[in-house]
């Protein structure tokens, strides 16, 4: 931990955002929170997470869009901040198809207004922002974990190429400016407070309503899931340790253990107590078929290590579910229970 300014997290209403920023007031930071709380998913949600946040005396939310250059350096200058959790973005990928121009403004555009935030301010110490596992493109089952030091040149969805751009976008200013970045490939995230629009969350809400859930990929696909807490573990760890004057490093984030889109829903079933109605599908544009993170870097920098199993981050993300459930609408989950 750096003494001085607060840390600047963009994207804090939002899933891992939230969770980055519990940490690092927990440990005694303060913390500036940017987002504008778009309605790609129900903001209900978005509001429930910021407001575990709200009432601790070193937080300050700021409502506003990643991508006002005038806004981020107002709040990187004048403010002192010395490190930034640049976790602001549009995510999804299917919604990339339906809504490209979406990615350009947030992800493109966003990322850029950050970059020249930290460049004009001239004593950002670290900017850590999100890449994702999407820029790997697509791989078959099996193998080895992908690496990042393997050319990433075939995207096959918008969302992957905004990230992959975003990459090669930080590295251009880490040489021009001597900027210290570093970019986290992040690997399917779940948990509790985690966003509806994925399979998981998805599933669990149809199983529970006696619906059928669409399993794409016909079931034949694989994840890295990887649970919150590790994930915000990896956050924390990399966001202390900045690389040199002009470096900019890319690492993996993920569980290091594939897990098939079968055994995921059967472990949500047992959890659930309930059997889904499944309804196979072939492959969605956009999707890949596995993804495997090898973490070995970021465990050589920080000690990085994944201590919850699927069962185990399953289990508790239901137990969230079903207690906001119980809530009788008052909860998060009233808009999408």
């Amino acid at each position: 931990m750096t003494a001085g300014g607060p840390v600047l997290v963009t994207g804090a209403a939002g899933f891992i955002g939230h969770a980055v920023s519990e940490r690092l007031l927990a440990r005694g930071e303060r913390v500036i929170g940017l987002d504008n709380f778009t309605d790609y998913y129900d903001v209900t949600l978005k509001e429930a997470r910021v407001a575990r946040l709200v009432d601790n005396f070193d937080f300050r939310l700021v409502r506003g869009d990643i991508a006002s250059p005038e806004l981020l350096a107002e709040l990187v200058a004048g403010n002192g901040v010395r490190r930034i959790v640049h976790l602001a973005a549009q995510a999804g990928v299917r919604y990339s198809i339906e809504n490209p121009f979406a990615y350009e403004h947030s992800n493109l555009k966003g990322h850029l207004a950050v970059l020249e935030a930290a460049r004009q301010a001239g004593n950002v110490e670290h900017l850590v922002y999100a890449s994702s596992s999407s820029v790997y493109g697509e791989r078959p089952i099996g193998g080895t974990g992908f690496r990042e030091d393997e050319p990433c040149t075939a995207p096959v969805s918008l969302y992957a190429a905004t990230k992959r751009s975003c990459e090669l976008m930080s590295q251009s200013y880490a040489t021009l400016y001597g900027l210290r970045m570093s970019g986290l490939r992040f690997f399917t995230v779940y948990g509790p407070w985690g966003r509806p629009d994925m399979a998981y969350f998805g599933f669990a809400q149809k199983i529970l309503l006696g619906q059928p859930i669409e399993v794409y990929g016909e079931g034949r696909m694989a994840r890295d899931f990887t649970y919150i807490d590790d994930i915000v573990d990896g956050v924390v760890g990399v966001l202390d340790k900045p690389p040199a004057d002009g470096e900019h490093r890319l690492l993996n984030i993920g569980d290091c253990d594939p897990v098939g889109l079968m055994e995921m829903i059967a472990t949500l079933e047992r959890a659930l107590g309930r059997q889904a109605v499944k309804l196979m599908r072939p492959m969605q544009p956009g999707d890949v078929t596995a993804t495997f993170a090898d973490i070995s870097a970021i465990r050589a920098l920080t000690g990085y290590s994944p201590k919850v199993s699927l069962a185990q981050g399953i289990e508790r993300f239901v137990d969230w579910y079903l207690s906001e459930i119980e809530q009788g609408g008052r909860g998060p989950m009233a808009a999408v229970a």
